[in-house]
């Protein structure tokens, strides 16, 4: 059987808790983002990231935390077929901060979990073998049945004609040699463990690790010495990492200085945290291994992926794309605080994104003002509309059948227990931010707009509202402008997708370049949309304008929706086939023309439940019969 992986990792599969409090002390920490941890679950991610084809052989707890490194996984792309889910332990958990540049406190929640009881049942001779290399790695053998795994694993793969690569990856305290709230320590001296360790060095092919860990793997705390003392038990190549110089390699007889082996440049930027950046190096650095490019030319590629991940705060989530390392690689930065680059920060968003069904057909229900206004004229209480809301998301549920693509815009004013049934319904679902007709732009709630957005699912797209004009006066453009930055730079500091609604039509006269340019003048100021959302245009020019205007600044946008500003039916109609000028409309957003009056008419008690219900499913089927009639395809999914 041919090998359709390039690389296994096995070993520790963890959820990583960052403080986001850069600066404090762990007894501290307020609030903490999370991601995948543990260095071969890292590893997984990194290479499949860089463009390998990669796997992992992990165990995870059958609960929430479990599921949720099995769900990140599939979407990087890492095969799962090695993970299994241990019934009667929890997934291993680690908590992480900076306190300073030099300090990273770290708590490793490791007694008896899932991926410390890894034993020689969890490798399955046939997954191994759909492999070109395995990475094994220290920690891991620190427990006996874990250790003999990943010797049956060696074996395996030596016997298919595969690799073997080794990440020293020593932590003293898995070892039992530092105590359990010292996660933070790196080397303390072990004749046992460098026992170990050199029992298994003549194995692997490829060999990696800090000063340190060459120190602990060679038992001399000479880097040199140590370096030679692997190289009499192992003919494999030895990379040693140092940090902000870089990395030495060593593929033949060990020289007489570290400074005469193999090496590629270093990358200066500022050291925000340490902690994964070995795994991104690794990472980088078998990209090039298993792609049998030039030593040098690993070492290049590894050395930007550890300067990525030291300017960046998680582990797996930072590792840079393929995509991302090239263009830094030809590119450079424009700071050596990576995490500060527009340019690479956009990159990494949209290259590390969920895959998106295309086209979108949303029900757009997220109005407010306009259903207190209907409220009002039929004399029914405000309370209503919240139930509308309800039966607006059942509705759409009803015409998406559960096929990708179809969604709902939806408020959390009155829309709270809809956005509740939304996720239930798996309906992608863009939530508003704006209050509601401001001009100049605003936000509803109190305080930060950033602590706001905290509180609301990572998966709903935060939809953005502006009255906006190119021929508005300079004050209030910049102040809407401001406002626009603002909710932006919220969206990407938090991880979020956002969509931006522009009508320039109410508030000025809309001609063939008007919305083109309102875009070229955002895309100017920095602001780049995961989505937009725009008013129908007066010709198929209009379309094309600003499609071009897309297509140059910013290829990676996910498109834009129509929207339906309570037009007539047949205008709508009209403007579906308009659209079909520029391949960058993605679909419809369409609310009052759907949903005015259903809503009319049942709050003013003239239509039940389900008749409200029916009618609102009958008017939507319409809409997506006729964007399907315009040669439209049917949602199918696209990469990020």
């Amino acid at each position: 059987m041919s090998p359709d992986l390039d690389v296994i990792t096995i070993g520790r599969a963890s959820v990583d808790l960052y403080g986001q409090q850069i600066g404090s002390r762990l007894e501290d920490m307020a609030s903490f983002s999370k991601a995948v941890g543990g260095c071969p679950a890292n590893i997984a991610i990194g290479t499949a990231r860089l463009g390998l084809k990669s796997g992992i052989i992990t165990r995870v707890g059958n609960e929430h935390f479990g599921r949720f490194i099995r769900e990140q996984m599939v979407r990087e792309g890492v095969a799962i077929d090695g993970v299994r889910t241990d019934p009667d332990r929890f997934t291993a958990l680690a908590i992480l901060g900076v306190k300073n540049r030099d300090s990273f406190p770290l708590l490793f929640y490791r007694t008896d979990c899932a991926d410390a009881a890894l034993n020689e049942d969890d490798i399955d001779p046939a997954f191994i073998q759909r492999a070109k290399a395995i990475v094994v790695t220290g920690t891991h053998f620190a427990r006996p049945e874990a250790a003999a795994a990943q010797r049956k694993a060696m074996k395996l793969i030596r016997e298919a004609g595969g690799r073997i690569a080794f990440d020293v990856d020593y932590r003293p305290n898995l070892w039992g040699l530092a105590g359990i709230g010292d996660g933070e320590a790196r080397y303390v001296r072990s004749k046992n463990v460098t026992a170990h360790l050199q029992d298994i060095l003549p194995d692997c092919d490829l060999i990696v690790g800090t000063e340190e860990e060459l120190h602990i793997a060679g038992g001399s705390e000479d880097t040199l010495e140590a370096i030679r003392n692997i190289r009499a038990v192992s003919d494999g190549t030895i990379v040693c990492k140092r940090g902000p110089m870089g990395c030495v390699v060593f593929d033949g007889v060990i020289p007489d200085s570290l400074e005469k082996g193999i090496s590629g440049p270093g990358f200066p930027v500022e050291v925000y945290n340490t902690l994964g950046a070995g795994d991104a190096f690794m990472s980088g650095f078998l990209r090039g291994w298993l792609k049998d490019e030039a030593l040098s030319e690993c070492c290049r590629y590894a050395n930007a992926c550890g300067a990525f991940a030291v300017s960046r705060l998680l582990c797996s989530s930072e590792i840079p794309t393929w995509k991302e390392l090239q263009y830094f690689l030809s590119h450079g930065s424009t700071s050596k605080v990576l995490r500060y680059d527009d340019a690479l920060n956009h990159l990494h968003w949209v290259t590390t994104r969920r895959e998106q069904a295309f086209p979108i057909m949303a029900l757009a229900c997220d109005h407010r003002l306009q259903l207190e206004d209907m409220a009002l004229a039929t004399g029914a209480p405000f309370n209503k509309i919240s139930h509308f809301k309800i039966l607006a998301i059942e509705a759409a549920a009803r015409v998406a059948k559960g096929r990708d693509g179809f969604g709902v815009f939806m408020d959390g004013r009155y829309g709270q227990d809809a956005l509740f049934r939304a996720a239930e319904e798996g309906l992608w679902t863009a939530r508003p931010v704006e209050k509601t007709g401001s001009r100049p732009l605003d936000f509803e709630g109190q305080g930060s707009l950033g602590s706001s957005l905290i509180e609301w699912p990572k998966d709903q797209v935060i939809k953005c509202l502006c009255f906006y004009h190119p021929d508005d006066s300079d004050d209030l453009k910049l102040r809407q402008e401001r406002e626009l930055r603002r909710v932006y730079e919220a969206c990407r500091l938090q991880g979020r997708e956002l969509l931006l609604e522009i009508i320039a039509g109410k508030h000025g006269e809309l001609k063939v370049d008007t919305v083109s340019r309102a875009l070229e003048r955002l895309y100017d100021i920095g602001i780049q949309p995961d989505w937009w959302k725009l008013e129908s245009q007066p010709s198929e020019a209009a379309w094309k304008n600003i499609g071009n205007v897309i297509e140059k600044r910013d290829p990676f946008c996910r498109g834009i929706l129509l929207l339906g500003l309570d037009a007539p039916v047949a205008d709508l109609e009209e403007a579906f086939r308009k659209t079909t000028a520029t391949p960058w409309v993605k679909g419809f957003a369409i609310g009052r023309t759907i949903f005015g009056d259903p809503a009319r008419a049942w709050l003013a008690g003239k239509l039940s439940d389900s008749e409200a219900r029916d009618e609102l499913v009958r008017r939507f089927e319409h809409f997506v019969a006729a964007w399907q009639s315009r040669g439209r395809p049917l949602p199918h999914q696209s990469a990020a």
